[in-house]
């Protein structure tokens, strides 16, 4: 039986460091034959690593938290680390990872069902799902939504943008402006972003929920959380539409979640069997059909009404792993007083 170990996270960044706060999971980890450290959330993906327990022929604990946040504490663990496999919400904390070399070489077989754009130069992990980001929009307070995130900070959008500083996604989004433009720019954009009094909100589909009751003109989200609202609701009960950015604009960015596996742990060949399963039809529709997102490994499409297909997106050409550099968007991200 899989053991959840799920807990909220209350750890503090510091300008250079990330200190996490994970509190030990004792003999629950020790018993399982797989240990599960999961940036995922754990109302997304909980039936599927049921069937992933199932298909993998063994008891496997998850201990939940923030992404960076298990990153960081799989690098102070080191070798003594109980987990066997890293399932993060985003590219950047697998990169961080995979530059220290606490991650494992995956096998070809694993790697090529995957474009290369989504998985590790280094060939140590592997995109298992896809998401993007977008402008949400209330379409009775937007004639014309912008094409870019650089529109934000005129002077028509003042008190009119809502957004989620704290979350991992637009962090990851600032990191991602950071690679394609440069620190100097991505500092001003933020600055004139700060200027323009948007909106904070504690979530994404608070930001969403807000824009349709147009507490907010646009909001900064993920595609996903539309269309999860749409499907629960029906779109005229959510307000807020969306909009892919064009021109390949850093707030178009398509991120992915994936996996690598810890390397030096002796879990390696059930964590492998775990890799292959998050990459088989079975979880590729998964998060085609539940989670709303772009599903990754080959021969498994997206079947959810209106959303683009995926080779049709005009995203940035970006290095996902170059999103490791966490820390230095956070730091910058607290001297424009956003953190």
């Amino acid at each position: 039986m899989r053991r959840p170990l799920s807990r909220r996270l209350t750890a503090l960044v510091s300008a250079a460091l990330l200190l996490p706060a994970l509190a030990s999971c004792g003999n629950d980890e020790e018993d399982a034959g797989l240990v599960i450290y999961s940036g995922r959330n754990e109302n997304l993906v909980e039936p599927l690593l049921d069937e992933l327990e199932k298909a993998v022929g063994t008891d496997i604990a998850v201990r939940y938290g923030d992404s960076a946040e298990l990153a960081a504490q799989i690098l102070e663990e080191g070798d003594k680390t109980n987990a066997g496999l890293f399932f993060s919400q985003d590219a950047g904390a697998l990169g961080a990872l995979s530059t220290q070399g606490r991650l494992k070489k995956l096998p070809e077989s694993s790697l090529d069902k995957v474009d290369k754009a989504f998985r590790g130069s280094e060939g140590d992990w592997v995109g298992t799902s896809g998401r993007v980001r977008v402008l949400a929009y209330n379409p009775g307070k937007v004639t014309k939504v912008p094409d870019s995130v650089h529109e934000l900070t005129k002077p028509e959008w003042k008190g009119k943008v809502g957004y989620v500083p704290t979350n991992a996604s637009f962090q990851a989004f600032v990191t991602g402006m950071r690679v394609l433009e440069g620190d100097e720019a991505t500092r001003s954009w933020l600055k004139g972003l700060k200027a323009n009094d948007p909106k904070v909100y504690e979530n994404n589909l608070k930001v969403l929920e807000g824009v349709g009751k147009g507490e907010v003109s646009l909001g900064l989200v993920n595609h996903y959380y539309w269309y999860e609202q749409v499907a629960e609701k029906g779109e005229d009960e959510v307000g807020a539409k969306i909009h892919f950015l064009p021109g390949g604009d850093p707030g178009a960015l398509v991120n992915a979640a994936g996996v690598g596996i810890l390397k030096g742990s002796d879990q390696a060949p059930v964590a492998q069997k775990a890799v292959d399963f998050l990459l088989s039809k079975k979880a590729q529709t998964y998060f085609a059909d539940d989670t709303k997102e772009y599903p990754l490994a080959a021969g498994v499409t997206s079947k959810v009404k209106d959303l683009p297909p995926m080779e049709s997106l005009d995203a940035p050409k970006i290095d996902l792993g170059k999103l490791e550099s966490l820390q230095e968007t956070l730091k910058m991200l607290q001297d424009v007083g956003m953190v």
